[in-house]
């Protein structure tokens, strides 16, 4: 059976090379005689594995050497609380940035911790838009400043962070990047933590990366669950319990991969060219539509409608049987989305345009 393109927002499609290699792998890592998910997470064969994964996401994101690099389990959606319970340091309120469905729901979680500014929120553009950055006015008094660089249900991307937060001792710059690590170069620095879930760029569903500065470290209160509580897994290798071993070995082998494209830049010039050709055929479209502002469309989530709304299952349909498949939109705005994650290749994103152009003729 022959591959399907899969534009799935997540869990995604990942790297056909990664998985061929963890396939060959399965019953026999390295000569050691079993599988990686047999292995104790403290053997010097696994830690071989866990530390390789992290040097080479150090070398993808050029991580400097005072951030801490943790690999958790709970989702993007635990950190939500994490972090609040561990940037809060004495202090009573957070800036937050509401431009979509995934910063709603960081912001209600933070709303159990501390009172939350909310310095943007488009709710009222439907989340089609972001805010204009002289518009956003930090409060001096928040113990961090928190966003989302892409949000994925809408397909709405930042085209500016935020702030200038890179300065220790300055508030905190604090992002979701689920849905957007890995997709192109950033400053490291800029930020005081790094979230996102891997189900996107990362590799499978089970593991959290947290990239954090180490002055930010120590500070949880001491009531809260050791368990949210950053310090307890930078001192241990992210190993104090058992890890999410064979998502993390997974993550390893598509950082492993990510170098072998040429790294971050790379990376971000096939990102820009496939979302700039997709985003093409649609605005050459009179079929077609995309509902974001074209300053801060997203490179990874693209949404489109159809101009009849009553064809949406006979696309989807038709397109699964051209094997391009899972691109139907999220409920709650429906229409289609195709994301187009690192390892989506160019063609996959060729053949979607070819399969649009075709129902559009067969169609209109």
């Amino acid at each position: 059976m022959s591959r399907v393109y899969n534009f799935s927002a997540g869990p995604a499609t990942l790297p056909t090379e990664v998985l061929q290699q963890a396939q060959a792998e399965m019953l026999d890592w390295n000569g050691s005689g079993m599988s990686v998910m047999e292995m104790s997470h403290r053997g010097k064969d696994y830690m071989s594995i866990a530390a390789k994964a992290e040097a080479d996401l150090r070398q993808l994101m050029t991580i400097p050497d005072n951030y801490k690099v943790l690999f958790l389990q709970g989702g993007a959606s635990s950190q939500f609380a994490m972090v609040p319970i561990n940037l809060l340091n004495g202090k009573k309120s957070a800036d937050y940035l509401l431009t979509g469905q995934w910063s709603k729901k960081a912001v209600a979680e933070a709303k159990r911790y501390c009172d939350v500014n909310l310095i943007a929120d488009t709710t009222d553009s439907k989340f089609t838009t972001v805010p204009d950055e002289v518009s956003l006015n930090f409060n001096a008094d928040a113990a961090y400043v928190h966003y989302t660089p892409n949000e994925t249900i809408v397909g709405v991307e930042f085209p500016y962070i935020p702030g200038t937060c890179d300065v220790p001792g300055d508030v905190p710059l604090v992002a979701d990047m689920s849905s957007a690590i890995l997709s192109r170069q950033i400053d490291v620095s800029k930020f005081g933590v790094i979230y996102a879930g891997a189900q996107k760029n990362i590799g499978p569903a089970g593991l959290t990366i947290v990239i954090v500065r180490d002055d930010l470290i120590g500070y949880a209160d001491a009531n809260m669950p050791v368990m949210f509580d950053y310090k307890t897994f930078a001192d241990h290798d992210s190993m104090y319990n058992t890890p999410p071993a064979y998502s993390w070995y997974l993550a390893g082998l598509v950082f492993a991969w990510g170098l072998k494209q040429g790294g971050m830049a790379a990376i971000e010039a096939i990102n820009k060219r496939k979302a700039e050709k997709l985003y093409q055929a649609i605005d050459d479209s009179a079929f077609y539509s995309n509902p974001v502002d074209i300053n801060c469309r997203s490179w990874m989530n693209v949404p489109f409608i159809l101009a009849n709304a009553d064809l949406d299952a006979s696309f989807i349909e038709q397109a699964a049987t051209n094997g391009l498949v899972t691109l139907k939109g999220h409920r709650s705005i429906g229409g289609m989305r195709a994301s187009i994650y690192n390892a989506m290749p160019e063609a996959g994103v060729d053949a979607l345009i070819s399969f649009m152009q075709e129902f559009e003729r067969t169609q209109a």
